[in-house]
């Protein structure tokens, strides 16, 4: 069984980490997979929307195997360790690898280290009562390099994100739920069905007008007002020649769902 299990069921991909003897941490070669697994979702046309979690209860990711994924960094050569803000980053969506489709975290466990680096860089993240949050290097002596101290304080502020990457301290779910790290805290039985809900709703909706959104959005911070709000026209002036762009209007005024071609 691979360490990484990839699932399409109708639109909706389920990306698993395999490794719950390891609290689904990720060493080089289980990086390597889930790099491939993320490009299938994102060339697979059928596929809308993922979902991703931990197999087991223990853990979503605790982040990098210490026993084979840290270690390597500090012999690798300088030069070429620098490259890697150009490749890929920590599980394969962090960094490098932009997939405009929506993507869903079913957060079991602990998410630590570069696993709460993983959670962030999805679109929605559902937790169960035994989540449990935090940005751990601090504490080894060193920092989050994978989007942890980017996309932190865009999602919690800049206040909670401090108190969190300066003090090391893991943050329970509920406070997860205040901070808005996450979106919605479940039993352990009822997280994969509310992940489920989520993914239904978006594939209820036309797959393009939904990835343009996200990178709208996405690809708007930073940018400045005037700039973003014509990268925003530009987005939308493209679906006006799409398929489904004619298709939503035309199922609205018939009284039916639409029939959403993904064209």
């Amino acid at each position: 069984m691979p360490d990484i299990s990839y699932e399409l069921r109708g639109h909706t991909a389920y990306i698993t980490i395999c490794r719950p003897q390891a609290m689904n941490a990720l060493g080089p070669e289980q990086q390597a997979e889930i790099i491939e697994v993320w490009t299938a979702f994102r060339d697979d046309p059928e596929a809308w929307v993922a979902i991703i979690t931990g197999q087991g209860d223990r853990a979503f990711c605790a982040g990098a195997d210490l026993k084979t994924y840290t270690p390597v960094l500090g012999r690798r050569d300088i030069y070429d360790l620098r490259q890697d803000a150009d490749r890929p980053g920590f599980g394969g969506i962090t960094r490098g690898l932009n997939i405009w489709k929506p993507i869903i975290a079913a957060v079991n466990g602990y998410a630590l280290a570069g696993g709460l680096e993983l959670a962030l860089a999805c679109d929605i993240r559902i937790a169960s009562e035994n989540a449990v949050f935090g940005c751990s290097e601090v504490q080894r002596g060193f920092h989050h390099c994978d989007g942890g101290t980017v996309r932190l304080p865009l999602i919690v502020g800049l206040g909670n994100a401090l108190r969190m990457q300066l003090t090391g301290e893991h943050i329970g779910v509920q406070e997860a739920l205040r901070i808005g790290l996450v979106s919605e805290v479940t039993s352990p039985d009822g997280l994969m069905p509310a992940a489920e809900r989520y993914a239904a709703a978006i594939a209820a909706n036309g797959p393009l007008g939904v990835r343009s959104a996200k990178e709208s959005m996405i690809r708007s911070l930073g940018r400045a007002l005037e700039d973003a709000l014509r990268f925003e026209n530009v987005l939308f002036s493209t679906l006006t020649r799409t398929e489904d762009f004619a298709e939503g209007p035309q199922a609205f005024a018939e009284k039916r769902p639409p029939v959403w071609k993904g064209r």
